[in-house]
C-alpha cells in the first residue's frame, strides 16, 4: 500500500492546496522514510465516514469533504479521503430522485488528485441543466474542490470560508543521498530512455523535469479555462490569481463566488422550505434558487429583500405563464420580447455567446457545440466581453424572478455601460445557425 500512496503523491501533478500537501507529507513522512515538513500537526481525532447525502424539503445536500481522489481503495474512513466516483454516484442519485427539486454541494476540501476531477466538474454543470445545483464553500473549496464547486449554478462562501488555489503542483523526492548513507544503490534495467523518469533513487534529470513541467502547465491551462467558462470570467483574470486563496467577501469581489452567506441564514432558508412544502412540484419551484441567491447575495435579508420575496412568490403562485406575464408588466418589468433585438443576419464567428433561460432547441452541451462549429466561443455566464446573449424560447415570462434573471440583469447593465452586447431570441439564433450551416 505504501508504494501505491507514494506513486499518487510524487511525480504526478496534483490539484491541492500547498498547506494541505505539507500536512499529508508530515503524516506519511515516517512511514515513507522521508524528512517531514515543518508542520505542526493537531492530535489525531477519530473521523466518521462522510455522511450520506440528506434530502430535506426536497433539497439534497451532498457533502464534498476531505482530500479528493479518483479512487479511495477502502481508505476513506480512516484517512479523510473522498472519491470523485462517490460524489458522482450521490449526484446521480439526487438527479434521479423525483422528490429532490434541488442540490446543494457542501464543500470543505483542500482539493486532491487531477484524475477524475474535471470529468466530475463537467457532470455537475450538466446536472445543473436538469435541476438547480448550488455550492457552498463551508469552509474551504480549494483547487480540485473549487473546480467542482465553480461548475454549480451558484457558488457561495461562508463568512470565514475560502476558495481559489487555481493552480497545479507536482513534487519529486530525491532520496539518493539517503540511499547511499543506508548502504543501498539502486540500478534500473530499462528499455526506453525515459522509463526510469521520476525515480526517487536518483536526481531528477532535466528532460524529466521539463516533461513534468509541461504537464503541470497543460493542466493549469485546462484549469484556468474551466474556471473562466464556469464563472464567466476572462482567462487572463483567472490566471492572474496566481493560485492565491480568497476568503469571504474577497472571493465575491474577485468573481470567484456569488456572495457570502452565513450558516444561520442557510438554516433559516432550510426551515422556510420546510414550511412551504406545498410549492413542491409547481412550475416555479426550481426557480426558487435564483430568488434566494439574489436575497442572500449580501449575506443578510433586509426589509426590501423581504418585499422582493413576497413579489416573487406572488408571481410563482399564479402557476400560469400568461398571468405571470401580466403580473410582470404591472410591476414595470420589461417583457422578454421587448428585451430581445430582432435580427435577420446574426453573426456568430468570433463572438462570445451565452444561452440563458429554458431552450427549445439547444441543451447546454449542444448550444456550446453549435456555437463552436460556427466559429464562436460559448460561455456559461454573462460578463464583460460577452457579445451575444441568447434567451431560450421557453423562458419564464416573470424573468426577473427566474433562475436566469440575474444573467439578464447583468446583460442589461453591460448594455447600459456601453458594451456592444446583443440580446436575441432563441428562434432568431436558431434560424441564423441553420442558415450558416
Amino acid at each position: 500500500m505504501l508504494p501505491h500512496l507514494a506513486s499518487r503523491l510524487f511525480g504526478t501533478p496534483l490539484l491541492v492546496q500547498r498547506a494541505k500537501l505539507d500536512v499529508i507529507l508530515a503524516v506519511l513522512s515516517e512511514r515513507l522514510h522521508l524528512a517531514a515538513p515543518d508542520v505542526e500537526l493537531a492530535p489525531p481525532l477519530p473521523r466518521a465516514p462522510n455522511p450520506a447525502a440528506s434530502a430535506s424539503s426536497s433539497i439534497a445536500v451532498l457533502p464534498i469533504h476531505g482530500t479528493l481522489v479518483k479512487r479511495t481503495l477502502g481508505l476513506e474512513a480512516a484517512s479523510g479521503l473522498t472519491s470523485y466516483a462517490e460524489i458522482g454516484a450521490r449526484l446521480e442519485a439526487a438527479l434521479g430522485d423525483p422528490l429532490v427539486a434541488g442540490i446543494v454541494l457542501d464543500i470543505d476540501s483542500p482539493g486532491g488528485e487531477t484524475g477524475g476531477c474535471f470529468e466530475l466538474a463537467r457532470r455537475v454543470r450538466e446536472a445543473a441543466a436538469v435541476k438547480p445545483v448550488w455550492a457552498v464553500a463551508n469552509d474551504a473549496a480549494f483547487s480540485a474542490a473549487y473546480a467542482i464547486g465553480c461548475a454549480a449554478e451558484r457558488l457561495f462562501v461562508t463568512e470565514t470560508g475560502g476558495v481559489g488555489s487555481i493552480g497545479v503542483i507536482a513534487l519529486h523526492v530525491d532520496q539518493s543521498v539517503k540511499d547511499a548513507q543506508d548502504g543501498y544503490r539502486y540500478t534500473a534495467i530499462t528499455a526506453g530512455e525515459r522509463k526510469n523518469d521520476y525515480s526517487p533513487h536518483e536526481p531528477l534529470h532535466d528532460a524529466a523535469r521539463a516533461a513534468l513541467q509541461a504537464e503541470v502547465d497543460r493542466l493549469h491551462t485546462l484549469f484556468v479555462a474551466h474556471v473562466a467558462a464556469m464563472r464567466g470570467l476572462p482567462e487572463d483574470a483567472v490566471r492572474a490569481t496566481e493560485a492565491a486563496l480568497f476568503f469571504g467577501p474577497q472571493a465575491a469581489r474577485a468573481g470567484l463566488a456569488d456572495g457570502v452567506v452565513s450558516e444561520s441564514e442557510l438554516q433559516g432558508l432550510q426551515q422556510w422550505l420546510a414550511d412551504h412544502g406545498h410549492l413542491r412540484g409547481c412550475w416555479p419551484y426550481d426557480e426558487l434558487s435564483s430568488v434566494v441567491g439574489h436575497v442572500l447575495a449580501d449575506g443578510r435579508i433586509d426589509a426590501a429583500e423581504q418585499r422582493f420575496l413576497l413579489q416573487a412568490f406572488a408571481v410563482y403562485a399564479a402557476q400560469d405563464a400568461d398571468r405571470a406575464e401580466r403580473d410582470a408588466a404591472s410591476q414595470g418589468m420589461p417583457t422578454l420580447a421587448s428585451l430581445c433585438t430582432p435580427v435577420i443576419d446574426l453573426q456568430v464567428a468570433g463572438k462570445r455567446c451565452c444561452l440563458v433561460g429554458h431552450s427549445v432547441h439547444y441543451p447546454p452541451a449542444l448550444f456550446a457545440a453549435r456555437v463552436t462549429a460556427l466559429g464562436g466561443t460559448p460561455v456559461s455566464r454573462v460578463g464583460p466581453g460577452t457579445d451575444v446573449v441568447v434567451v431560450g424560447a421557453e423562458s419564464n415570462p416573470g424573468w426577473r424572478y427566474a433562475l436566469f434573471g440575474r444573467e439578464l440583469d447583468q446583460a442589461l447593465a453591460l448594455q447600459r455601460a456601453g458594451e456592444p452586447l446583443l440580446i436575441v431570441h432563441e428562434e432568431d439564433f436558431h434560424r441564423a445557425a441553420q442558415a450558416l450551416g
